[in-house]
């Protein structure tokens, strides 16, 4: 079910009646968890059902895991965290990876390989299996922290409820942000009508699907000209163009949904952390990566950088640790090896510049900050090239394609709407530059900030009138 489909909108207005029930005078965190529980799973299971089966096992897995973890035998305290955490990674191996598994090993015509190529793909796997990751080890973390034990209730039951709402909670189930268990589970009391920030809501909602309606689905149709094999015939300055507006579509496709699914749980009482932070103004790969999908990269540094020894163990030690972490992480978005190159090409990135010393605290001339942000933000560019074209001879038939077709005709129609859509990331990205280079100048901060009512007001109507075919967002298939 899609955030941008009249039957989401129907399935909201319904859940938050129910979950603000005006006739229910007791302050009942029950009833508002299960109305919230019922709505996610149908939510979930709306177009395939089936679906559901695993992500009710994952649940069980983790409900298990961390209830023994706590309540169960003592001394088996650890044992139930590694099986945990070893079902949850077998689960996510076995559907997303084994197609992959079957085209690098198996021929496609034996039963076996045939068999995992046919595997479908249970949409948001990485997302859930990771919260659930998060879950038991933070819970095997604070094995001996008592306020964090109240959050592990002796009742089974209960603490099923509150397990699987956590990991079904609909605004974060298939695209993220990856909230982590103990940001979560704290959170989880009577929320009332009175306490919704409604300014909050608005805010992020509107922001949110006007990046996904109107900036990602009208650039989608755009940037299908840098697929393979429409793009050999396209100018070198045309696919620079367009290269360009695909960087602005993956920024507002997935920024949407996050800034939507903040929106969304909100106006249920719950906060998620902020997924991006203008990660176009970069000046750096570390800042980026500060910026970007900051619920992923949080995650890949605490559960996955720092257990391996982080920075801790010296510079060889710390340079692998980047790498394989960066890697790790390029094939959590996607099983084919394209993604674990542009996980390497960033990681050699990162690795590089820690060599180099390139420290974005460091006072620099604006200029060269101006410089360095250009740098990335291109490399940044072509390494999305790597998520357009999974393909890897795709991305080298489109590399020659630059090379060999600078005397081809400019495509005019494909260049004007890239930048007619891109104008309202990049001047995202300038408010933000401004209201953080002018902090003193309070008056023209002000005069700023009474524009956003008519800016959102501005988004509103374009979103009505201006917004392209509906898609799903592409951080689905992740």
């Amino acid at each position: 079910m899609l955030f941008n489909s009249y039957s989401f909108v129907i399935l909201v207005f319904i859940t938050f009646i129910l979950y603000y029930l005006p006739t229910r005078r007791v302050q009942n965190t029950s009833w508002q968890i299960i109305v919230l529980i019922l709505a996610s799973l149908f939510f979930y299971g709306y177009h395939q059902p089936e679906l559901l089966v695993l992500l009710l096992a994952s649940v069980a897995v983790n409900i298990a895991a961390s209830y023994l973890i706590i309540h169960g035998k003592h001394g088996f305290e650890k044992l139930a965290a590694f099986g945990g955490v070893t079902l949850n990674l077998s689960i996510l191996l076995f559907f997303k990876y084994s197609p992959l598994v079957a085209r690098t090993f198996l021929l496609p015509d034996l039963d076996a390989g045939s068999f995992l190529m046919n595997l479908p793909l249970p949409i948001g796997i990485s997302f859930f299996t990771f919260q659930g990751i998060s879950l038991i080890v933070d819970t095997y973390r604070n094995l001996n922290n008592e306020a964090y034990r109240e959050l592990i209730p002796a009742s089974l039951a209960e603490h099923s409820k509150r397990v699987l709402f956590f990991k079904a909670f609909f605004p974060q189930l298939v695209s993220g942000p990856i909230v982590k268990a103990y940001y979560f589970l704290p959170q989880i009391t009577y929320k009332a009508f009175r306490a919704i920030n409604w300014s909050y809501c608005f805010r992020n909602l509107t922001l949110g699907y006007f990046f996904k309606m109107v900036i990602a689905d009208n650039l989608k149709d755009v940037t299908s000209t840098i697929t393979f094999p429409y793009f050999e015939a396209e100018s070198t300055l045309t696919l620079l163009v367009v290269l360009f507006g695909y960087s602005m579509q993956i920024f507002a496709d997935f920024a949407g949904y996050s800034l939507i699914a903040l929106g969304f749980a909100a106006l249920f009482g719950y906060q998620f952390p902020i997924n991006f932070n203008f990660p176009y103004i970069s000046t750096s790969f570390s800042e980026f990566w500060r910026r970007w999908h900051i619920s992923l990269s949080s995650f890949l540094r605490e559960y996955l950088y720092i257990p391996l020894g982080g920075n801790r163990k010296g510079a060889f030690r710390t340079n692998a640790n980047l790498l394989l972490t960066m890697v790790l992480g390029g094939l959590w978005h996607g099983a084919a090896w394209s993604y674990a190159i542009w996980g390497l090409v960033h990681g050699l990135a990162l690795v590089l510049e820690r060599m180099a010393g390139w420290n974005t605290h460091t006072r620099s001339h604006w200029l060269v900050q101006c410089l360095k942000g250009v740098f990335v933000f291109t490399f940044v560019t072509f390494a999305w090239l790597l998520f357009k074209l999974p393909d890897f001879g795709h991305v080298l038939a489109f590399g020659k394609a630059l090379l060999h077709n600078y005397n081809r005709p400019l495509n005019t129609l494909p260049v004007t709407l890239t930048v007619l859509f891109s104008i309202p990331v990049l001047a995202y990205h300038a408010w933000y530059l401004a209201g953080s280079v002018i902090p003193s100048h309070e008056v023209l901060k002000i005069r700023l900030l009474k524009t956003e009512p008519y800016v959102l007001g501005i988004m509103l109507f374009m979103i009505v009138t201006n917004s392209g075919s509906s898609t799903d967002f592409i951080y689905f298939q992740f």
